[in-house]
């Protein structure tokens, strides 16, 4: 680790740059270097112990290339079952993860009803399942498993379009009516979904709050950074982002430049 290192950003693909939007915001004097884990999109479908250690595997590289003063795992699906995993192989490392945002959303709803919008993977989660028994015992939580939302997202940030009756044959799960009252929170339980809360909006039955975790997860990594000295970035380096295939398409690109993120 390098205090005055990077903070690393890590995701299967574009969804983690709704959290990096969040973090430059909250911690201008830190470089970032972005990793889109494109060689391995989508996370959803792969089993378990496979995905921890091909991620596992992949932090080795990183670590030594970029020696960064953090790395914030922007990815539900790879939080929930790998951060012990990384903690433990890379104890020098502060990481930071994402996990369903199940306590906030089980304290605001009025109507008793909140559901959890994420991938398979999530759902499946005994994570995800001891945050609903130990935050929200008192609620009926709805888990919603999404196979395409996420591809969607990508499509919709790559291109500028999405099939909007594909958002809302994904979302329509999430609303649910019972005993008078309907779902009154969803919870994007997946970095990608917030690039589509407004087609989400325009698609949902009613109206809802539509929870991103992005800044709670960037003011967790702020409050980790603000213990290490250093942190000044100088004003000729630039925020880098690397794709584990080696080959994003030119739409990636295009993407990732017009977030100031440079190759390398």
């Amino acid at each position: 680790m390098s205090v005055d290192g990077p903070v690393l950003v890590f995701d299967s693909g574009i969804g983690g740059l709704s959290v990096l939007r969040e973090a430059r915001v909250i911690m201008p004097g830190r470089r970032f270097v972005y990793v889109a884990d494109d060689a391995g999109f989508p996370y959803g479908a792969w089993d378990e112990e496979r995905l921890r250690d091909r991620i596992v595997g992949l932090f080795e590289g990183l670590i030594d290339r970029h020696a960064p003063a953090l790395a914030l795992i922007a990815c539900n699906t790879a939080s929930t079952i790998v951060m012990p995993a990384l903690r433990q192989a890379y104890p020098e490392i502060p990481f930071v993860g994402t996990v369903p945002a199940i306590k906030p959303a089980a304290e605001r709803t009025r109507s008793g009803l909140v559901s959890v919008l994420a991938t398979p993977g999530t759902v499946k989660r005994q994570y995800t399942r001891d945050l609903i028994r130990d935050y929200a015992d008192k609620v009926h939580v709805r888990l919603v498993g999404s196979e395409n939302l996420a591809g969607l997202a990508e499509t919709y940030m790559r291109n500028g379009f999405v099939d909007e009756a594909a958002v809302k044959a994904e979302i329509d799960p999430c609303f649910v009516s019972q005993g008078g009252e309907k779902t009154d929170i969803v919870v994007l339980a997946c970095t990608h979904f917030p690039f589509l809360v407004n087609r989400m909006r325009k698609m949902a039955p009613w109206p809802v709050d539509w929870i991103d975790p992005a800044e709670a997860i960037a003011r967790r990594a702020l409050s980790i950074v603000e213990t290490l000295p250093g942190g000044t970035a100088l004003p000729d380096e630039k925020d880098r982002v690397v794709f584990t295939s080696g080959n994003p398409d030119y739409s990636a690109m295009r993407l990732m430049h017009g977030f100031g993120l440079t190759s390398g």
